[in-house]
């Protein structure tokens, strides 16, 4: 019988708290001893939760760290885009559908990668001039049917159709193609095909506002404004202006150099007038349903950035 009684031997709890580590706490519960082989008393070990060093500060610090990476990494294009994003969101909404924002981040990361910070710039700086001058008058524009859908507010067609020859010069640069000595070629390209889709919505934007007499560039005939492949002087010289801007703001910003600047101008207006003339030409008719204003954006910057580029090697080998 006295085998199998058990006895308990109660320690005050102040007597059995104690330290096994700086970072764990034991807590031991009532030692029972048996007339049989005894066990040694459990301990329940609670962890602490890890605190980091630095916190938020940290953190934040770190992402900041990434985004002035030199030269731009893809991480560091993408946290400098999102963060450019979320800053600049009201303005986002207000030039681009959900989609078209969705686009334009990819854009954008595209082009930080490329071109760094500069490049993201005249990008962005094309959007915010090119938004404004959309919404120019747009109630009359409405009511003469001339207006952008959706009050201005481009889908992802329109956000490709404006920088998909900008996009294959990005991919270009990123990848080397050609080496260091092409890099400045895929720069001037980059940089013409901007500038030539800011002059070509500048003077479609500002002629259906402002424009007296529209005219269609293969007849000289006056047609009603918002007519394909039209044009008025008002516009004309706006795009012309608008181009000058951005070529003049990206030499400023060391995209490219003085001379590049006046080829960048004169490409963008040959590329609108070649515009203009496969709008008026071929846009809406039979055979040519395909060519749609997404479609003729991209040849349009095509052209320009090409020519921007042969001009550049022209005026080096004379």
């Amino acid at each position: 019988m006295a085998a199998s009684v058990l006895n308990f031997q109660i320690i005050p709890p102040f007597q059995r708290l104690q330290l096994a580590s700086p970072n764990t706490v034991n807590f031991p519960t009532a030692t029972h001893k048996w007339h049989s082989k005894s066990s040694a008393p459990k301990m329940f070990r609670v962890k602490p939760l890890a605190v980091p060093e630095q916190g938020l500060q940290g953190a934040v610090s770190g992402v900041f760290d990434l985004i002035q990476a030199t030269p731009p990494t893809w991480q560091s294009s993408f946290f400098s885009n999102l963060l450019i994003f979320i800053v600049g969101s009201p303005i986002l909404v207000s030039g681009l559908s959900l989609s078209g924002i969705g686009s334009a981040f990819l854009l954008g990361t595209l082009t930080w990668r490329a071109f760094g910070a500069s490049g993201f710039f005249l990008v962005a700086l094309y959007f915010v001039i090119g938004t404004a001058v959309t919404k120019l008058k747009m109630a009359q524009k409405e009511a003469q049917g001339v207006a952008e859908k959706r009050k201005g507010r481009r889908g992802p067609g329109s956000v490709i159709g404006s920088s998909a020859a900008g996009c294959v010069c990005a991919f270009l640069s990123i990848f080397g193609m050609g080496g260091a000595a092409f890099f400045g070629l895929w720069q001037l390209g980059f940089v013409a095909s901007f500038c030539t889709k800011l002059s070509d919505t500048v003077s479609s934007e500002v002629g259906k506002a402002y424009g007296k007499t529209t005219y269609l560039v293969t007849t000289f005939k006056v047609v009603p404004g918002g007519t394909e492949g039209a044009v008025s002087i008002e516009g004309t010289i706006a795009g012309l202006l608008a181009s000058i801007l951005l070529a003049s703001i990206g030499c400023v910003m060391g995209e490219i150099n003085v001379p590049e600047v006046v080829i960048c101008v004169a490409a963008s207006q040959i590329a609108n007038l070649g515009e203009s003339v496969i709008g008026a030409a071929l846009q809406d008719k039979e055979g040519f349903r395909w060519l749609n204003n997404d479609a003729v954006n991209v040849i349009n910057i095509s052209i320009g950035s090409v020519l921007a580029i042969l001009m550049q090697q022209l005026m080096l080998r004379n």
